[in-house]
């Protein structure tokens, strides 16, 4: 008789605890989808805020860069104009070679210089 009746209170036991542990589940579940969609918003929402706070620096950085260009505009003007003044505001043809061979370099393409009877680069010859 003992055995029967500690065979019963087992097989009772496991059975209220898989009853409790579906109990459980079912109650646990639908909170614990609700919790993961908490943390996955503010995730997403913490994502967004930091995309948009580089957005924000890369545009200050592209002001930045603007206005350093413009700077340097006004400068290379400043000097180009200075230097006209000193040559009485003309242009020599031989002041015209020094700057296209000074700038070569910052063509684009390939560079080949062609002499021409009075010794001035054919500028058009890329078009």
């Amino acid at each position: 008789m003992g055995e029967k009746f500690y065979g019963w209170m087992a097989g009772s036991g496991i059975s209220t605890f898989l009853i409790l542990c579906i109990a459980l589940g079912m109650w646990g579940c639908p909170k614990y989808n609700v919790w993961t969609a908490e943390l996955s918003g503010k995730a997403e929402f913490k994502k967004a805020e930091q995309n948009r706070l580089i957005q924000i620096e890369e545009a200050k950085a592209n002001l930045e860069s603007e206005k350093l260009n413009a700077k340097s505009e006004v400068e290379r003007a400043k000097g180009m104009a200075e230097a006209i003044e000193i040559e009485n505001g003309k242009l020599t043809p031989m002041y015209i070679k020094y700057l296209w061979v000074r700038n070569i370099d910052k063509m684009d393409g390939e560079k080949i210089y062609i002499p021409t009877e009075s010794n001035v680069p054919i500028l058009e010859a890329g078009q």
